[in-house]
């Protein structure tokens, strides 16, 4: 269930997506620039199809599928952005998608969903909840599941991020944020495949820190009963697929508190002028606010550090909620 360097360079030549920009700012520069001068690099996955890095995952999954396999159509479960790549995956090749969405999740993302043709089914919050109604529907239509991060098709086709940042511009560090695992693990495959003395490392919520707590003790652990989140995004488990992946190719995780994940994304917002979601701001404010990456920063004499901006699927009205909040 492992991810080859030979599958993202296959996902890449596979998948329609569109290639997306990277961005500078002289003044993210200077507030990274603590310990030794950095610049930075945002790979800008907010002007992706549906708004995020997930469809490059789901169009390679949805791709591969033989005709037999498809004709069923796909189902998925998710809190938003797998759920839209999904079904505009779905639709690209004339297939139904069906998508099990938590009740709780805001309307708008359903809406979206609904727009790409994607038939929403709605379910209690907790995962488990969640992969009770996927497989339900999965034995009473026929559709394959395409998990959103366990899935090794999907993780390649995350792992194009990558593989596209290192054509645009060339860089000593990837900074990925880190939920059920899936971006990183494809990511971390693709960069050392192309430039193997690149450092890659996660970005994660102090307050959901699985993925930390499983890279330092090097055993598969989940987040505490009750942790959340502003960054809903990475609110999930690490993937069993994701892990040693992450053990072997990952260089290190690091994580920040909600107050620097919301002061990350308004900076964001107001000096870059790009409406990136919290799960995305959560990378930015590793780069900006970790001691540690610092130190790590001074140590490897890490000079160009690429920052993945996962997505901006945010309603803006709950952005400007959260600065008030933290402000």
């Amino acid at each position: 269930m492992s991810v080859t360097f030979g599958d993202v360079e296959a996902a890449w030549a596979r998948i329609n997506v569109t290639r997306t920009p990277v961005h500078t700012c002289a003044t993210f520069d200077a507030l990274a620039s603590h310990t030794t001068p950095v610049e930075l690099f945002f790979k800008c996955e907010l002007f992706q199809k549906t708004g995020s890095f997930k469809f490059r995952g789901a169009s390679n999954a949805v791709a591969m599928l033989s005709d037999e396999e498809a004709i069923n159509g796909v189902v998925a479960h998710s809190t938003g952005n797998h759920a839209q790549a999904i079904a505009l995956a779905a639709k690209a090749r004339n297939i139904p998608a069906y998508v099990v969405m938590p009740h709780n999740v805001p309307e708008i993302k359903k809406i979206a969903v609904r727009g790409y043709g994607g038939t929403v089914v709605e379910c209690n919050p907790p995962q488990k909840a969640r992969e009770k109604a996927a497989s339900d529907i999965q034995a009473s239509t026929g559709a394959v599941l395409i998990h959103p991060f366990e899935n090794p098709r999907v993780m390649a086709g995350q792992g194009t991020i990558a593989y596209e940042f290192l054509e645009q511009v060339d860089l000593d560090a990837l900074i990925v944020p880190v939920g059920g695992g899936g971006m990183i693990s494809g990511c971390a495959v693709a960069a050392k495949g192309i430039k193997p003395t690149i450092k890659v490392f996660g970005a994660e919520p102090a307050a959901v820190d699985k993925c930390s707590r499983s890279y330092n003790s090097k055993t598969h652990q989940t987040s505490l009963p009750g942790s959340t989140s502003v960054a809903d995004g990475l609110l999930t488990t690490l993937g069993v697929n994701a892990f040693p992946i992450l053990l072997s190719s990952v260089d290190g995780v690091f994580t920040v508190t909600e107050e620097e994940i919301v002061r990350a994304m308004k900076l964001v917002w107001t000096r870059m002028k790009l409406m990136i979601e919290p799960s995305s701001a959560v990378g930015v404010a590793v780069a900006l606010y970790n001691n540690e990456f610092q130190e790590r920063v001074k140590k490897d004499k890490l000079g160009r550090i690429g920052i993945v901006l996962g997505g901006g699927n945010v309603d803006p009205a709950r952005a400007i909620e959260l600065f008030e909040r933290y402000k």
